[in-house]
């Protein structure tokens, strides 16, 4: 789209967000009866901080840009989740900064449910920091993820430096590390101030020497998905094409699904019906 239509659609997706939220929400009194929906452009305003007249101007598409700190105040003030937040920025013709803040990571029930419906095929869901969420009992068996491992014991960036398991039964350990250092690279720029970050960052190169060289390395990040092929202690040679799924409203979590070929599927259902009866 051209910068008009840009701007009208920044206009009407700033519309279609006040009118989506309630005076409640945000701590206003509802103050009798209303005939705006949701909030008024004033209450937008004095949320974000900023003038009644630009704000108006600003949602009728006029030419006007807004900075990247009005930008963050009007996400604040209309509660914008992650997804919506990047839109607002790609809207507004700006770059999505770094967040500062990190907020908590939650897993609903129902992403749980569907990790288990995905039984026996191995998927998780892992965070900003690559910290695993959630998983189902077939990532826990090809993956013994709730197993202790001091001190980040689910965290899977920790896992692949750490784990001689791991290590030993990656067919390409070496270029998938890369690719995952890469990646993660990507997803700390992200969160400069995240503390939590630097001490996971620390602790692996205190034990890996791999992985501080490849943190160095600052590679292009690209694609984790294909083919794996996985050597288990117990269950064998393991293959699988792996695809990563990303939540729209939340684009730093995401699911790690891995489908198995037939004869891997077929293992991995035997494996599941004897912890079942045990």
């Amino acid at each position: 789209m051209n910068d008009s239509e840009r701007r009208l659609a920044l206009g009407n997706f700033l519309r279609k967000a006040r009118s989506s939220i309630s005076p409640h929400d945000v701590g206003l009194s509802a103050g009798g009866r209303r005939r705006t929906q949701g909030l008024r452009r004033e209450e937008v305003a004095q949320l974000a901080s900023i003038g009644l007249s630009w704000y108006t101007r600003l949602e009728q598409g006029r030419d006007i840009s807004p900075s990247v700190g009005v930008l963050e105040s009007l996400a604040s003030a209309l509660k914008l989740t992650p997804n919506e937040r990047r839109h607002l920025f790609l809207l507004s013709g700006e770059s999505l900064p770094p967040q500062m803040t990190a907020a908590e990571e939650k897993i609903s029930p129902s992403v749980q449910m569907m990790l288990d419906e995905f039984n026996p095929n191995p998927a998780y869901v892992i965070g900003r920091r690559y910290d695993f969420l959630a998983w189902n009992a077939a990532a826990e068996a090809v993956f013994t993820i709730s197993r202790p491992s001091p001190p980040h014991d689910h965290n899977l960036m920790w896992r692949q430096f750490t784990d001689p398991v791991w290590r030993e039964g990656s067919e390409d350990w070496h270029d998938v590390s890369q690719r995952i250092v890469a990646e993660f690279q990507t997803s700390r720029a992200r969160y400069l101030e995240d503390v939590s970050f630097n001490q996971l960052i620390a602790d692996l190169k205190n034990v890996s020497s791999d992985f501080a060289r490849m943190w160095q390395g600052h590679e292009a990040p690209s694609s984790l998905d294909g083919y794996k092929k996985l050597y288990h202690p117990e269950l064998g040679v393991l293959e699988f094409e792996h695809i990563t799924l990303q939540f729209p409203n939340d684009p730093d979590q995401r699911i790690m699904l891995y489908l198995p070929d037939t004869a891997t599927k077929s293992r991995l259902e035997r494996e599941l019906m004897a912890s079942k009866s045990n």
